[in-house]
């Protein structure tokens, strides 16, 4: 069930233009379209990420012409009447669409003067609808999310994605997986960091690490992580910075020390 009030008007707009997105990759999914290449070969843009960023950008730019906008496939958009940024990828987990792989979804947030006040993640396939609201929590479908209460990484169930672009982050990837191996076997890899990070909200999850991560893949995933009671980091446990192209570890709190002495 979908909520009907929220404590920022931003959010209204937000699950608005993320549910018109999801009706257009909806529609689009299975489907024959335009694929292309980015920065690698799996790296990809279909017709159905630009036409979703299109609705999501039409919609949002409408209702806020001031308001500045960073989206995954037309860049930044700046405007210096507003303290407002809506942080936006149209589709997460391009290469599982183009593959009729059934695990994607749009992402949304917005930021006021850098901090990130909403953040809203739509699973258009299993109308999932994932929303934080900055202090006052997380929610799917209406429902309060919390992270899960594992305290042992033997029992932990993982989550992680491997970059595309750069062979030296590939292998240091793969040590990483090999050494959370050692201490559980239970790992997943989904396609879709910003859906992962969901999961973990949700308490599917426990742990997710990743690299080469960018601001829209992260915003609005790491408000409903805080905002469910869990933490997030980079590697070396500084505080995570959406802007920095780098790494993420996202844990339920209780598990976050044993992960980042894994990973170090």
């Amino acid at each position: 069930m979908q909520q009907t009030s929220y404590h920022y008007p931003l959010t209204t707009h937000a699950v608005e233009a993320a549910l018109r997105a999801g009706v257009i990759l909806r529609k689009g999914f299975g489907t024959k379209f335009a694929i292309s290449s980015k920065e690698s070969d799996h790296d990809l843009v279909t017709d159905y990420d630009k036409a979703a960023e299109e609705a999501i950008l039409d919609y949002l730019g409408n209702h806020f012409p001031t308001h500045s906008f960073l989206a995954e496939e037309s860049g930044l958009s700046i405007h210096s009447g507003s303290d407002i940024q809506w942080i936006i990828d149209p589709l997460d987990g391009t290469l599982n669409f183009a593959h009729q792989i059934p695990m994607f979804c749009v992402s949304i947030a917005a930021m006021v003067k850098n901090e990130i006040l909403i953040g809203v993640i739509y699973d258009p396939l299993l109308d999932e609808l994932f929303i934080a609201e900055k202090g006052f929590g997380a929610f799917l479908n209406g429902k309060r999310l919390v992270v899960s209460h594992r305290d042992s990484i033997k029992k932990a169930v993982l989550a992680t994605g491997f970059p595309y672009s750069s062979e030296a982050m590939r292998e240091a990837s793969i040590g990483q997986f090999m050494k959370f191996v050692e201490y559980t076997s239970p790992l997943r890899i989904l396609g879709s960091a910003a859906l992962t990070m969901a999961y973990v909200a949700a308490g599917r999850f426990d742990v997710y690490w990743g690299s080469n991560l960018q601001s829209w893949d992260l915003a609005a995933a790491v408000l409903l992580i805080v905002e469910a009671g869990g933490r997030v980091t980079h590697f070396d446990g500084s505080p995570q910075n959406i802007f920095e192209r780098s790494n993420i570890l996202a844990t339920n709190t209780f598990l976050h020390d044993q992960a980042l002495s894994i990973l170090k």
